[in-house]
């Protein structure tokens, strides 16, 4: 990938921001999402957009462009190859956490990375990454068929395979090992995407980043004014501990962020502003708070 193909995704990444915030802002009434513009220390920066509103108490949507003079140990450590070299890493990342428990917390990510050669003799790396995926609280299978499906035809055009793998990637990697069960009822991931040529794999970024609000949109506003108590609502609170768990313990994303130098309040933004956390707590057996637990599990959802 050389510099001017990294810098058409740089540009569209930029776009696809815009876009989502757009579209986000319009389904909160037209709430405005606020803005912080920062530097990276090596070059580049960001752009860290937060709504906090009526139908979502805090979206962000964060664009990024972080270069270094050298990867951090952790990238490193099962690619030697690449150690010395320097960097850029460009992406859209987002969390979205709404107020009604009704409606799931969504997340979505893409991303591209390439490697900047100290000697002519170097070999120079690149890929893309990213996905979508779904965390409810209380789950609807309408719901959950309907952004796996979204999920679906984005991934078709570029091969019948494409969806089943990068779905069950998805499954493996939203794993909460210590807690035996899965982040939410997943979507879609990949990394280290670059066999396709660049063509094609920027041409599949693209689809992955349009499709999230195509799958995410319909699901809010169809839940959004559905009746909700504080039951509901600390009940919410409590599994969104489990999404802190994960980010803080596991996601990749949030460790080379923090290690390359990047802007802390920009990487932690994906954490929900309110949690709680209750000692072995369980739920009522039979009770809706329990169900969930049936849905924490790896599950074809397009074949019912």
């Amino acid at each position: 990938m050389n510099a001017t193909q990294f810098q058409q995704v740089i540009d569209y990444f930029k776009g696809l921001q815009d876009d989502i915030c757009q579209q986000l802002s319009a389904v909160d009434n037209q709430q405005p999402f606020r803005e912080d513009q920062w530097q990276h220390t090596n070059g580049g920066g960001g752009r860290t957009r937060i709504l906090n509103g009526q139908v979502f108490e805090q979206a962000g949507v964060n664009f990024s462009h972080v270069k270094g003079d050298a990867l951090p140990v952790a990238a490193t450590a099962k690619r030697p190859e690449m150690a010395g070299q320097g960097f850029e890493a460009s992406g859209v990342s987002l969390v979205v956490h709404p107020d009604n428990p009704f409606i799931p917390t969504s997340h979505a990510n893409v991303r591209v990375f390439r490697t900047i050669p100290k000697s002519p003799d170097d070999k120079d790396f690149w890929w893309f990454g990213g996905g979508f995926d779904l965390t409810p609280y209380y789950p609807f299978d309408a719901d959950i068929k309907h952004w796996h499906q979204v999920a679906y035809e984005a991934c078709r055009p570029f091969g019948k395979n494409v969806y089943p793998r990068f779905k069950a990637w998805c499954d493996d990697y939203f794993y909460l090992k210590h807690r035996g069960e899965t982040r939410g009822v997943g979507g879609l991931f990949f990394d280290d995407l670059n066999d396709w040529g660049f063509d094609k794999s920027f041409a599949f970024i693209q689809a992955v980043g349009e499709a999230y609000t195509q799958a995410y949109i319909p699901i809010v506003k169809k839940r959004q004014s559905m009746f909700w108590d504080n039951g509901h609502k600390q009940f919410q609170k409590y599994r969104r501990g489990r999404y802190v768990e994960f980010n803080l313990v596991y996601d990749r994303g949030t460790l080379f962020g923090l290690q390359s130098g990047g802007r802390t309040e920009s990487i932690l933004m994906s954490l929900p502003p309110e949690v709680s956390y209750r000692y072995n707590y369980q739920p009522q057996a039979g009770s809706q708070e329990a169900k969930l637990q049936e849905y924490l599990k790896p599950r074809d959802w397009l074949s019912k």
